[in-house]
């Protein structure tokens, strides 16, 4: 990572860390369930869920590698839907460091280390018009040691009452090239993220989100996923569907494998407060 890049990320973290400034726990109305925005992510898409101040949260993002396209129905059946196959892990854990102030990390089996930071400036909950946040992050690959990619965007959601949200999450990510086949093809890439989460029952939601690459680095195919999920207490349980596996910025940044190649994969979300 050049000395630019790690000024600027350090930057954009001193200003996260710095936004907000500490309230009682008490009187934290971060604590109240939000039924429209009952996680953090929708399949990979952050959220404006906030943290309460001082709590945390964990995550298992799970991803089967077999395609479910591949072969034909009795081969898919045989490999029970693609539950038999390899798979690629994320494991995630947040804390809430201020009110509307969350950091985390997230490790995929690959040895992807991705690092972030979300402060939210606008809520829906408290008055706001719509949410508003913005979020940094950098990814690392070899366990941190290699190939950093740091991002920087925001995330914009509108709530319809207790119905469900729709996001917008445009975000810039550097360094999304890792193959440098090509000096001159661009290196960086930026996303604009499209989601939406529907409540179909008191605890069971449909979600769906599209992360389409709309300028520099734009290899493969942009990634998509949708799912159907259930919320019971502090757990979140979620099955999915995507057309790649990424879980961290950089690697959304990617793309997916292919438009035809779709994987089921599973969410599991916990709430420690």
């Amino acid at each position: 990572m050049t000395m630019t890049w790690r000024r600027w990320m350090v930057a954009a973290v001193l200003a996260l860390v710095m936004a907000a400034p500490a309230v009682a726990q008490d009187d934290d109305p971060d604590m109240d369930p939000n039924p429209a925005q009952p996680d953090f992510n929708l399949v990979n898409l952050p959220t404006n869920l906030r943290l309460p101040r001082h709590k945390s949260a964990f995550r298992v993002t799970h991803r089967f590698a077999r395609p479910l396209g591949a072969g034909d129905f009795g081969n898919l059946l045989e490999d029970f839907f693609g539950f038999d196959s390899g798979a690629q892990i994320g494991l995630e854990y947040r804390f809430g460091l201020f009110r509307g102030t969350q950091v985390g990390i997230h490790r995929t089996s690959d040895r992807t280390i991705e690092f972030f930071g979300q402060h939210d400036f606008l809520n829906q909950n408290a008055g706001g018009p719509f949410g508003l946040a913005v979020l940094a992050t950098v990814d690392g690959t070899n366990n941190f040691r290699d190939d950093y990619s740091p991002g920087i965007g925001g995330i914009l959601s509108y709530q319809f009452g207790d119905h469900g949200a729709v996001y917008v999450v445009p975000m810039f990510v550097g360094n999304a090239n890792l193959l440098d086949v090509d000096p001159a093809e661009d290196n960086d890439t930026f996303i604009v993220g499209l989601g939406a989460r529907l409540r179909v029952r008191p605890t069971v939601y449909l979600v769906a989100e599209y992360n389409p690459r709309v300028a520099g680095y734009d290899a493969r195919v942009h990634q998509a996923s949708f799912g159907l999920e259930k919320r019971a207490g502090g757990h979140l349980f979620q099955i999915n569907f995507n057309n790649g596996f990424g879980s961290t910025w950089g690697q959304i940044a990617r793309g997916g494998t292919a438009n035809d190649d779709w994987y089921v994969g599973f969410n599991i979300s916990r709430k420690f407060f």
